[in-house]
């Protein structure tokens, strides 16, 4: 038998949350809220690809809710949940659904999000592993190892020299760090974002810090 770890006891009861699955509600909602921090902007339009167990239960189990919610930004458990169809409608983003449920995936419960705006459009394939703890394992085609089961980091900015410097300093000066660091970029010059898991959770003053660097479009911080 395999012998499992856990970091902490929300490793096994699970998330604060809006039901009635931690997988397939709670776990889809973090999804949607990495999403909605790399994006940095009001969509226009997004396209949901659901693939075996997200997509044989994604109604029933509330997942389709849970995902735009997290694109909206709300949290595990956010009242407004249910009404989240709704409110993305009345805020003119248009939302698409694709169901494939035979084809294979990496995990049973995986959603590749593609995201437009008037500016941009950006693609994201996250999967949630149980007890609301997701990875990102795809970005704008890249692969990808984000985690999210540890303090990260997502920083949105501009494709400028000396900005992964200026953050690593401000890390450094607070003794905070880096356990694994994801770096892309749209284009040369455009928008980049720095994905930073770290070992410290109290990080208040080094975030206040990477605030204040120019060519920054948005900093966030998952605890």
């Amino acid at each position: 038998m395999r012998n499992l770890k856990f970091k902490s006891v929300f490793d096994i009861i699970g998330p604060v949350m809006i039901g009635p699955s931690s997988s397939h509600t709670a776990g889809a909602v973090r999804i949607g809220k990495i999403v909605h921090a790399i994006f940095g902007e009001k969509p226009t339009e997004v396209e949901f690809h659901l693939y075996q167990s997200f997509a044989k239960t994604y109604r029933g189990h509330g997942t389709d809710l849970a995902l735009v919610a997290g694109v909206l930004g709300m949290d595990t458990d956010d009242a407004r949940i249910p009404q989240a169809l709704e409110l993305a409608d009345q805020a003119g983003i248009k939302v698409f659904w694709n169901i494939h449920k035979e084809e294979k995936a990496d995990h049973p419960n995986t959603a590749k999000i593609k995201i437009k705006s008037d500016t941009k459009t950006m693609t994201i394939k996250g999967i949630s592993i149980g007890g609301g703890t997701i990875q990102v394992t795809e970005l704008n085609g890249f692969n990808i190892a984000l985690n999210m089961n540890t303090p990260t980091f997502i920083i949105v900015h501009q494709d400028v020299p000396g900005m992964i410097a200026k953050v690593t300093e401000c890390l450094s000066k607070n003794k905070i760090n880096i356990a694994q660091m994801n770096v892309t970029r749209e284009n040369l010059g455009e928008k980049a974002i720095m994905m930073i898991e770290v070992d410290s959770h109290d990080v208040s003053d080094a975030l206040e810090e990477i605030r204040q660097i120019d060519n920054l479009h948005n900093v966030n911080f998952f605890d």
